[in-house]
């Protein structure tokens, strides 16, 4: 089974033979955080396509907010093209499912115990679902108990 990595790299092969400037940038730098992550010791590729895809997110944000949409549809459309490498999102039933269960292995019962039930859903959530999503529905479910 082919990484991540990998992946990339074929895509930017091909990117690049067809000439796609705005493609072969996006690609290039993800393959470099990528390449940069592995070689720290820190291999986890899900993590990295995780926060490259938020910068871009947090960016096209700021950028909306200073009145440049045409810079945040760029990066709209970069967060777009990295999140076509992460792993499938969890629907909420079953985000939901794993955060009772969390709930109920860490003996929780309000919200002063989100602490110890953080860790083990994002444990089972492994890079599925965003840690604020995760933290909210923990939240609403202890608040709810």
């Amino acid at each position: 089974m082919a990484t991540v990595t990998d992946r990339v790299k074929d895509d930017l092969a091909a990117a690049r033979k067809a000439g796609e400037r705005e493609r072969v940038g996006t690609l290039s730098l993800l393959l470099s955080e990528l390449q940069k992550a592995a070689k720290e010791g820190g291999g986890d590729e899900v993590a990295v396509l995780r926060r490259e895809r938020k910068r871009r997110q947090e960016s096209a944000r700021a950028f909306r907010d200073g009145g440049r949409p045409e810079l945040a549809e760029a990066e709209e459309a970069e967060a777009a093209l990295i999140e076509g490498y992460l792993p499938a999102e969890l629907s909420d039933e079953e985000l939901r499912a794993i955060v009772a269960a969390a709930i109920e292995r860490s003996g929780a019962s309000s919200p002063r115990d989100m602490g110890r039930v953080m860790p083990v859903a994002m444990g089972e959530v492994a890079g599925r679902a965003d840690g604020r999503r995760v933290s909210e529905l923990v939240r609403e479910a202890l608040s709810g108990a």
